[in-house]
């Protein structure tokens, strides 16, 4: 099971239709987390888990990057992250 797996498990009925439950249970999760507590979850990972999340960091920061030299409009910003599942 992937530890997104395991925290949709454990918070999957906190979890509505609104993004905003995602981001706030995620953000808590990690706040309580020491930098070796994260260490430890990156370790644990698989390959195929860990390029996923740094995939879509890259991207999601390269959006950002983009929008703040005007170079991406941001109704786009956001969009389809699907290709990189």
């Amino acid at each position: 099971m992937s530890f997104a797996d395991e925290v949709y498990s454990m918070y999957r009925d906190q979890l509505q239709d609104d993004e905003e439950d995602a981001i706030s249970i995620v953000l808590n999760l990690l706040e309580e987390q020491s930098h070796e507590d994260l260490l430890r979850l990156l370790e644990r990972l698989s390959i195929d888990e860990l390029s996923q999340m740094i995939g879509i960091y890259l991207v999601e920061m390269l959006k950002i990057r983009m929008i703040q030299d005007g170079k991406l409009n941001t109704l786009k910003s956001f969009t389809d992250s699907t290709r990189l599942h």
